[in-house]
């Protein structure tokens, strides 16, 4: 047995949380640059504000409907998953943190006839003690957690915020009533192709062929079916949301001129590379893009990106910089005003799997280096450290004119309360 839990609308729960007279209204929080809506509370989704709507266009309904506005504020948000996580992680020994507001528990040795009761306790235990509220699907499978946390979410009252499927009227009920797009795993172009075959939910989804879904979706779909039957199939990050790390600006104006793009970039692969050597991997491969602002039709609009396969895995902030300036120099078109740029970094390899090639590799005197620059921006504060290509005098600082406090993670931030 699996249980998902989901943290509802977590960002601006996050928000709500330190600000009580907001319970009820709507909410809605901007991504880097407050550039577009990123996440709404139930309330703002009722106003019909779409995901990723740009923040200009909707200024003034904002203000019209009284939409309470925050800038993105990473950091509370991830302490704050951390405590649910680490609550999480008290309830059973094989938990999988899925992403900031997503967690799988295995449920090994439970009793069937309890797991309601389970279910319960946890939805209390994270809400007493965090204030977050979440839903919680329990089902034989992974996918079927997955599907039962839906149904959880959409149908709060009458769930009591946790659904378990636990029988096989139930799984096939589930199944009819869930649309085929909005099955974990299915992406958009399966979708669309499984639409066009008839297949409209993810109960005709299990009554496909294994071998055409095999061909046509590869084992990883073949996997996914099975576990939508009630076969235990996916295990532990089978599917998995992050193939890569990726820092992307919008820049705080339009930059023209080269050497100030480059600086842009190199600070972007530095950040990849510190995220990489985190998780102890090196990568293979690398995206550099630079675009215009679309919103200025009055300018002309260029937008290109390029892969580059590297000679060797790396996670040297130095040599990944390097290969990414190389990429910049394919695509850079000079007369244009750019507005963005980024550096996706893909094909991981774990740094103990590493196989040496013949003829060029990794210089090593730089993993001595770098585990210098980390420790030393550990202690001091990120970026402390750069590499002489970055601007020693620049620190980025990202447009966020609607910045909550950072109640959880910054002494001055506390909550004072006069008793």
């Amino acid at each position: 047995m699996y249980a998902l839990i989901d943290c509802n609308n977590f960002y601006a729960s996050c928000e709500r949380l330190f600000m009580p007279k907001l319970i009820g209204k709507p909410i809605v929080v901007l991504s880097n640059n407050d550039g577009c809506v990123i996440a709404r509370s139930n309330e703002a989704k009722q106003l019909g504000i779409p995901m990723g709507a740009a923040a200009f266009e909707y200024e003034k309904f904002f203000i019209e409907n009284s939409v309470s506005v925050f800038s993105a504020n990473f950091a509370l948000y991830g302490d704050m998953s951390n405590r649910v996580m680490s609550i999480l992680h008290e309830f059973s020994p094989e938990c999988e943190v899925y992403s900031i507001d997503e967690a799988f528990l295995k449920l090994s040795g439970f009793q069937l006839s309890n797991l309601k009761e389970f279910g319960a306790a946890i939805y209390k235990s994270v809400v007493s003690s965090t204030g977050i509220p979440i839903s919680i699907g329990i089902a034989p499978t992974k996918a079927l957690a997955k599907v039962a946390n839906r149904i959880a979410k959409k149908y709060p009252g009458q769930t009591e915020n946790c659904y378990y499927i636990e029988n096989e009227a139930q799984r096939i009920k589930a199944l009819k009533w869930l649309q085929v797009e909005d099955v974990w795993g299915i992406g958009r172009r399966h979708s669309f192709r499984l639409k066009n075959l008839g297949v409209k939910t993810a109960y005709d989804f299990t009554q496909m062929n294994d071998k055409w879904v095999a061909k046509n979706m590869s084992i990883i779909g073949l996997r996914l079916k099975r576990d939508l039957e009630g076969i235990p199939t996916l295990g532990i990050e089978d599917i998995q949301i992050k193939k890569n790390i990726a820092t992307t600006r919008s820049f705080e104006r339009n930059i023209t001129k080269y050497s100030e793009v480059e600086e842009r970039i190199i600070t972007f692969s530095v950040l990849c590379a510190e995220k990489l050597r985190a998780q102890k991997s090196s990568c293979t491969s690398l995206i550099v893009f630079i675009q215009t602002n679309f919103h200025r039709q009055d300018l002309e609009q260029y937008r290109k990106s390029v892969t580059l396969k590297l000679p060797f895995p790396t996670n040297s902030s130095i040599e990944i910089s390097k290969f990414a300036c190389e990429g910049l120099k394919i695509i850079f078109k000079e007369g244009i005003s750019y507005k963005k740029a980024g550096v996706i970094i893909m094909d991981f390899k774990p740094e103990e799997q590493l196989q040496l090639s013949l003829f060029e590799n990794s210089n090593p005197k730089h993993t001595i280096l770098m585990k210098v620059m980390d420790q030393l921006n550990a202690a001091f504060g990120r970026q402390k450290v750069k590499l002489a290509s970055q601007d020693l005098k620049r620190v980025w600082k990202m447009k966020q004119e609607m910045l909550s406090p950072h109640y959880t993670t910054n002494i001055k931030d506390v909550i004072k309360i006069q008793v």
